[in-house]
């Protein structure tokens, strides 16, 4: 394969994981509450809470009125998953803990960064290959990345909740690559899952490699 001028690259599942599991992080914040619920329980409530939800997109927002919109789609999230498990009422504050939760997936402390990442990035650099992020994520993105030193290596980050459009819709590919003025058949897209990443990105007319991790997790 030619080498490409630009590689872009799924986030969560890609470049950084989640520290454990989002149940494990989920019940030891909920701890601090008074609310003590099984970690295993609470992940499998947290993806059946997230896999039936809308996707992540705000098309007709006002772009400083989005942030406020993530944090609502995410409390939702959060507060289906203590739902599920059954014990939502346990909470004397579920606001002032889903604030604290929210805001811990911000920094570095709950994800950890695959140990193959950092070599790769820095090899693409050092022959010239620009680096770019696209991601069905919000905008904390930008304080995780800069968290854990991966900020540097990108030239561009699309997210979308920014873009109006989610992977695996070919728009936020092409909206990544005009940040690069670069073609489609010039672009190679590295991700984690079959559908968003892969099959998104073959139909937007990029190259594409689908990576298997060992444990795949989504963020808050």
């Amino acid at each position: 394969m030619q080498q490409p001028k630009v590689i872009l690259l799924d986030a969560v599942g890609t470049l950084f994981g989640v520290r454990g599991s989002v149940g494990q992080v989920y019940s030891a914040i909920a701890s601090k509450f008074g609310v003590r619920v099984s970690a295993s329980r609470v992940n499998s409530a947290f993806f059946q809470a997230f896999a039936a939800a809308d996707p992540l997109v705000f098309p007709t927002t006002e772009p400083e009125e989005i942030p406020e919109c993530e944090f609502e789609w995410w409390r939702v999230i959060a507060l289906r998953t203590f739902q599920h498990v059954g014990v939502l009422n346990q909470f004397d504050d579920f606001t002032e803990f889903f604030d604290q939760l929210y805001n811990h997936f911000a920094t570095a402390e709950p994800w950890v960064v695959y140990p193959d990442v950092l070599p790769a990035l820095e090899a693409w650099r050092r022959v010239g290959i620009q680096l770019g992020i696209v991601s069905n994520f919000d905008s904390r993105l930008y304080l995780v990345l800069r968290a854990l030193n991966l900020e540097e290596f990108f030239i561009s980050v699309t997210i979308s909740t920014q873009a109006g459009v989610a992977k695996p819709n070919p728009e936020i590919f092409k909206a990544a690559l005009e940040k690069h003025h670069c073609q489609a058949p010039n672009a190679l897209h590295i991700g984690d899952s079959v559908a968003e990443d892969y099959q998104g990105a073959q139909a937007a007319g990029l190259k594409a490699i689908l990576l298997k991790r060992s444990s795949l997790m989504a963020g808050v």
